[in-house]
């Protein structure tokens, strides 16, 4: 149920700034830079010229495109897409089995503001902007019906909808997902110092100069990552309609609140929870914001 348009997540994030590590003249550091489900990604090794880090770079691709496999809404044959066709996948594969126990984590944690099952919303606005029309009221509240990740069940191979429709959009959660597996990876290669943006972004060592990999935030300031991940989300970060300003974030609960405007960004040192935190506060009530804590999230509103 791919529609020309996808859940985005929106970084507001310069990515300049992200290049822009400060490292002596003495000290190589070889850049990637390429696309992770749908956005520009980067990485950055610390103490290494391109030929030696030509092999990382392609273990990098590839894994990257494995995760393609398993998350895109771009693709058809991903298992997600599979998922959302056919209702279950009784050979679902592990990560993306170890996804969706990350994600019930924090389901439970935020009081369901983080639910990837608002896919159905999502398409039926995506179906209408592209139309040019207004979202049918009934049809909405429809697929609200269809909402609701408790209504998700998986074990150690399978998962399945408990409901007929149901379907998922991992994008608040699969980019920062994509970046801890690539920091893993790279981890594993013996690398310590290192930086990676798969759409969002973590920062392993102190970035070549002892200082931390600068990031630059919404307003201007610039962080410093070390061993740290961020991910920033915006309401109007991606507008599915510009015209009746419909956001690509969506409030589950379907209740009548007043979601936040401005940008929210979450700290922690998994990108994965980074992401699905940004994400849920956007939706999230100033009494609910606190829950983050229990996951160690720390938020810049």
């Amino acid at each position: 149920m791919r529609l020309p348009l996808s859940r985005r997540r929106f970084l507001l994030m310069s990515a300049a700034a992200c290049a822009a590590t400060q490292v002596t003249a003495a000290t190589p550091t070889a850049i990637w830079r390429g696309q992770a489900l749908g956005t520009r990604a980067d990485v950055q090794l610390v103490g290494l010229d391109r030929e030696e880090a030509a092999p990382v770079f392609r273990a990098v691709e590839a894994e990257l495109a494995r995760i393609d496999t398993l998350f895109s809404l771009y693709r058809t044959d991903s298992a997600i897409m599979r998922l959302n066709r056919e209702g279950s996948l009784p050979d679902a594969p592990p990560d993306m089995l170890a996804l969706l126990t990350l994600t019930r984590s924090v389901y439970h944690v935020t009081e369901g503001a983080f639910d990837p099952t608002v896919q159905p919303i999502f398409a039926l606005h995506a179906e209408a902007a592209a139309a040019g029309r207004a979202v049918d009221a009934d049809a909405l509240l429809e697929a609200r019906r269809r909402v609701g990740f408790d209504q998700v069940s998986f074990d150690a191979t399978s998962v399945r909808f408990d409901r007929p429709g149901m379907a998922m959009t991992l994008n608040g959660i699969a980019q920062g997902f994509a970046t801890d597996r690539l920091a893993t990876l790279l981890k594993d290669s013996g690398l310590r110092d290192v930086m990676v943006n798969a759409g969002e972004i973590r920062g392993m060592g102190n970035g070549g100069d002892a200082k931390g990999w600068p990031v630059r935030l919404p307003g201007g300031r610039v962080c410093r990552l070390e061993n740290c991940a961020v991910a920033t989300s915006a309401l109007f970060g991606t507008r599915l309609d510009p015209v009746r300003q419909v956001s690509h974030i969506f409030d589950p609960s379907g209740k009548d609140v007043t979601l936040r405007t401005a940008p929210v960004t979450a700290f922690h040192e998994s990108a994965a929870i980074a992401d699905a935190a940004s994400t849920a506060a956007v939706v999230m009530t100033d009494r609910q914001l606190a829950l983050l804590k229990r996951l160690d999230v720390d938020l810049e509103l």
